[in-house]
């Protein structure tokens, strides 16, 4: 199995709209990959390398500071977003029969006024950031429209749900990862930099510094994603499989500990998109594959399991 390359440059963020031509011609190559794989490398989106680079290094400066100028930004410190946050290192364990994942996250859920965000030797956090959780935002929207066209779908069946990303009525989360130096002889049996899982929601947008990413084939074996320079791979989500009853297949992945020696860090971002928190997820074909749901009440039973 091999993930496919898509050139997305005729729907780019860039482009005012996509030409009924091209729509159709993306539409087919995101259905194929969907359906077979679950996995797409997007080329020429209009997010440029540079911009993720800018987010990556500021990243990295937050995450090198000591524990206590990181801990007043850290998760379920924001009321009224607690995904919203730093994640420390070992909290999350995304495979619950396994230790917890050695990496530490940023999560940004929010770009409402009344956020705090990091200062200090990371003073320039909010607006490297901002921007770019909206390029990702305008990217995600287009994805989404082009996946309803190749199921014959009205694009208002994903994107009227996905209307409030952004806000403390969407659980939509731009989430910055960081991969510390690993001895692989000091890590407990079993643990991962990042265990095998799924992820929640609608689809997610990846940005990889380096390689180290496994996806899961159908014939149940894990190979290696490789890292494409300015490419983003997109994937579809747990609640995307359910709401389109199963055509679009959400697939594991993890992160293997380096190979010993390797004392290299690792950094990625991810855009987790979800549908509205007050949205109700259900099959799109009217069956009753799986039972309605609202979207918040589905990521708060993932983050349950998840954070324990």
């Amino acid at each position: 199995m091999s993930i496919p390359v898509v050139d997305f440059g005729a729907y780019s963020i860039n482009q005012p709209d996509v030409s009924d031509k091209h729509l159709h011609i993306l539409s087919k190559q995101l259905k194929t990959a969907f359906t077979e794989v679950g996995f797409v490398f997007l080329t020429n989106t209009g997010i440029s390398h540079e911009e993720v680079d800018r987010v990556m290094d500021i990243s990295e400066k937050f995450f090198l500071q000591p524990d206590e100028l990181k801990q007043p930004f850290s998760r379920k410190s924001f009321a009224k977003v607690p995904n919203h946050g730093w994640v420390s290192l070992e909290t999350e364990r995304l495979n619950q029969r396994r230790p917890g994942d050695l990496k530490e996250a940023f999560n940004v859920v929010s770009l409402q006024p009344d956020i705090k965000w990091p200062s200090g030797a990371v003073k320039s956090f909010q607006e490297i950031y901002s921007p770019f959780y909206l390029h990702c935002k305008e990217l995600a929207l287009r994805v989404l429209r082009v996946m309803a066209h190749s199921l014959d779908l009205d694009p208002e069946v994903f994107l009227s749900v996905h209307r409030h990303v952004g806000s403390d009525k969407n659980g939509t989360t731009l989430r910055s990862l960081y991969y510390p130096p690993v001895k692989c002889e000091e890590a407990k049996e079993g643990q991962l930099r990042c265990g095998e899982h799924s992820d929640y929601g609608s689809i997610t947008l990846l940005f990889q510094g380096s390689e180290g990413l496994q996806v899961l084939s159908r014939s149940g074996e894990f190979i290696d994603a490789p890292c494409i320079s300015g490419a983003v791979l997109v994937n579809i989500a747990d609640l995307m499989q359910r709401w389109t009853s199963d055509r679009f297949v959400s697939v594991r992945h993890r992160v293997l500990l380096p190979p010993a020696g390797n004392l290299r860090t690792r950094q990625s971002l991810a855009f987790f998109v979800h549908p509205d928190n007050e949205a109700l997820i259900s099959c799109c074909d009217g069956s009753d594959k799986y039972p309605p749901i609202t979207a918040g009440d589905y990521l708060i039973e993932r983050f349950k399991k998840s954070y324990g």
